[in-house]
């Protein structure tokens, strides 16, 4: 029987985090995709913290299509992560293609300084 669409993401997601983890020194950055929007959070694995978090649906975040959106979520999430003080992180697509608007939120942080 074919899986459904949830149903593999889910399996990609968790064969992911068995790998991926965030730290305190080196946090995760989880990027999540809804229809209408995306979000981006910062968190510490180990202490069960999350350090920054950025959505679509933030007042500041102004976008005319998803994908500006996306970009204009990887450069908030840039800002809040330096501004607590993280550089380095490990990228979390979470079971999402690398892709569209996943992709241009991973390319918009790494231009506004976030390492990954």
């Amino acid at each position: 029987m074919a899986l459904s669409k949830l149903q593999r993401r889910a399996r990609i997601k968790r064969r992911i985090r068995k790998i991926v983890s965030g730290t305190a020194s080196k946090p995760r950055l989880s990027v999540y995709r809804s229809n209408k929007e995306i979000y981006a959070q910062i968190v510490d694995d180990v202490n069960g913290v999350t350090l920054a978090s950025v959505s679509s649906r933030d007042k500041d975040i102004k976008a005319s299509s998803k994908s500006e959106a996306a970009t204009a979520v990887g450069k908030a999430i840039a800002d809040k992560a330096s501004k607590a003080g993280v550089e380095t992180v490990a990228f979390d697509r979470n079971g999402y293609l690398y892709h569209g608007r996943v992709k241009s939120l991973a390319d918009a942080a790494r231009e506004a300084g976030l390492k990954f």
